[in-house]
């Protein structure tokens, strides 16, 4: 199964030009099985989620993104926000305590230098980003980001290897152009949110660059 792990939509994240039901139709139409909402900071209501779902015949699953000390991270499996998730050790107790899984969004930012002079420079900037304290908390990290360019998700990917991590993959969607643009392929199908949760943690998922097939 193709799901995109990572989406925004209006108004619930301020930066986004995408209404919910428009991103739902057009990653349907791309050929994507399901996509998760994660919004900046910013909850669904399950019942609301439901409805989408219903209303599309398709798998729509709620998540979050949260801007914590250590980058942002997205989270499955929490329903509400409580003081102290922008410390990324707080935010992972709660998700282990609901039995959730938490990935690190797009590690490149803030992490990668701007100028890189020599291998010898890369090096140190990938080995200062895998002491980043909330890596040891996720279940993956994000090597693939549709609004990610191809250096900045190198960056990542390498990142991943040196840290013998899983990857995956999210559009990050703001606008239409980003559907589609990648996303992670699941070995078992998902119908849940507890499905979903389940095979991140077991790692049996791949990142998938779809960005020559997404939608215009």
């Amino acid at each position: 199964m193709l799901i995109d792990l990572h989406t925004h939509t209006k108004p619930l994240s301020w930066d986004s030009y995408l209404t919910p039901d428009d991103l739902i139709v057009r990653s349907k139409e791309a050929g994507l099985d399901g996509i998760c909402l994660s919004e900046h900071d910013y909850f669904w209501a399950p019942d609301e989620v439901a409805e989408l779902a219903k209303r599309h015949s398709y798998l729509v699953l709620p998540a979050i993104e949260i801007n914590t000390d250590d980058g942002h991270m997205l989270a499955y499996g929490l329903d509400n926000y409580v003081y102290g998730m922008h410390r990324s050790g707080t935010l992972a107790n709660h998700i282990e305590r609901e039995n959730g899984a938490m990935i690190a969004a797009h590690p490149y930012r803030r992490q990668m230098p701007w100028y890189i002079d020599n291998d010898r420079d890369y090096e140190e900037a990938l080995a200062r980003a895998s002491r980043n304290a909330a890596y040891k908390f996720c279940a993956a990290l994000e090597v693939l980001n549709g609004r990610g360019s191809p250096k900045e998700n190198e960056f990542s990917q390498r990142l991943a290897e040196l840290m013998q991590m899983p990857g995956t993959a999210g559009s990050d969607a703001h606008a239409r152009t980003d559907i589609a643009q990648c996303a992670t392929r699941f070995e078992r199908d998902i119908a849940s949110l507890e499905d979903l949760i389940t095979e991140l943690r077991a790692g049996r998922f791949e990142a998938v660059d779809l960005s020559k097939a997404a939608v215009s």
